[in-house]
């Protein structure tokens, strides 16, 4: 297959590319996920956001398993993940939109309900198609290991990622007729040197970027229906009031007199 790449995404990002393990019927994705980790902290820098190093720390490895999914998935899919965690008590949400190559996402750790056990949700919209989501619980810590547990039960194949250096991560995954004794057994080391062990042949070039696409306009869009019921409950005097996209968590200050315009174009 051809190397592809969307042309409004072909200048910067992260290249992610997927191999086809020949013999052995399985894809694999790896990339080294520096780049795209700058732009997060520089996303947090920008806006504010502080996040408790341990959510952060477990925040990085969805973004990686996430990351290297959207990149073996089809071009005209968009998906969100939530994963809920117990201990600690935390939620993570990513989205990606494949058509642009876009990956964003927040910690939530504020009131997040307590339940029996870890959930991992995953929203997916394929073209012009309803909206999917399937659901499935999974034990520990770790995004990883929740991810691997929603590729064997919601995809119905299975799925390993693994750590190979401090931002170097891969994805391989099961297609038809897969040796699975040799995916099975695969460790790290033998992840590593995998180009030089197997034949691999190139599938597909992705560039991934961190991106959201939230501003004033669409969270003007969100405030709008309590504007029109209580507009001053929901300043309380103040001339401007500041609210957080639920996407990613940036900042957006949006004022009341820009607000009353908005609903008035509105209507």
């Amino acid at each position: 297959m051809p190397e592809t790449t969307p042309p409004d995404t072909a200048d910067a990002g992260l290249e992610i590319r997927t191999h086809y393990v020949r013999n052995r019927n399985a894809l694999v994705a790896r990339a080294d996920f520096g780049e795209l980790f700058v732009d997060y902290y520089l996303h947090l820098s920008t806006h504010g956001i502080k996040v408790r190093p341990e959510h952060d720390a477990m925040f990085k490895r969805a973004l990686a398993a996430f990351t290297l999914h959207c990149a073996s998935r089809p071009w005209n899919e968009i998906t969100a993940w939530t994963i809920n965690f117990q201990e600690p008590r935390v939620n993570l949400f990513l989205a990606g939109d494949n058509e642009n190559g876009a990956v964003t996402g927040r910690v939530f750790d504020e009131n997040v309900k307590a339940l029996p056990e870890n959930i991992f949700y995953a929203d997916v919209v394929r073209g012009r198609g309803e909206k999917r989501r399937s659901a499935v619980t999974f034990a520990g810590a770790d995004p990883l290991v929740a991810a691997e547990k929603f590729y064997t039960q919601s995809e119905q194949r299975g799925a390993r990622f693994f750590q190979l250096g401090e931002e170097d991560f891969a994805l391989i995954s099961e297609h038809p007729d897969c040796d699975l004794e040799w995916f099975r057994a695969l460790a790290p080391e033998a992840m590593r040197s995998l180009d030089r062990t197997e034949t691999l042949s190139l599938l597909e070039r992705r560039i991934q970027r961190w991106h959201c696409g939230c501003n004033q306009g669409r969270m003007m869009e969100v405030l709008a229906p309590t504007m029109r019921e209580d507009p001053d409950g929901l300043f309380a005097g103040d001339p401007k009031i500041e609210i957080r996209c639920p996407r990613c968590s940036a900042r957006h200050a949006i004022t009341r007199e820009a607000l009353e315009a908005f609903v008035a174009g509105k209507k």
